[in-house]
């Protein structure tokens, strides 16, 4: 993430980052983010042999909105958009139906 934005600003004009630099940068930091959480899924999984709901959609969630973010609509099709959009809804409803709705059990990765 240092070294992309080190490129971006020592581009001419030197130290000055437009739109497009920002959402590089930032995606490219949302993508250590969810690098660091696909770690902490693996961890978790292999210290008590559970998988934990919770962590995985949010995960999920969070790839999928980086994707959102990022993404350029210029040159992307409606139905590419309509379709992130309906995997965006899909994780919300799974998201409640396994947290919201049953917090207890999330808790404690009996889902």
């Amino acid at each position: 993430m240092i070294y992309e934005l080190y490129e971006r600003m020592s581009a001419h004009p030197y130290m000055l980052l437009n739109i497009s630099d920002i959402l590089a940068t930032f995606g490219t930091f949302m993508a250590v983010l969810i690098a660091i959480e696909i770690f902490i899924n693996i961890v978790s999984y292999l210290r008590e042999d559970v998988i934990h709901i919770k962590i995985m959609l949010s995960t999920a969630f969070m790839a999928v909105a980086r994707k959102v973010i990022v993404l350029d609509y210029k040159e992307t099709g409606a139905d590419y958009v309509y379709a992130t959009a309906a995997l965006m809804l899909a994780l919300s409803v799974a998201y409640w139906l396994a947290v919201v709705r049953n917090p207890s059990k999330a808790q404690h990765g009996e889902l």
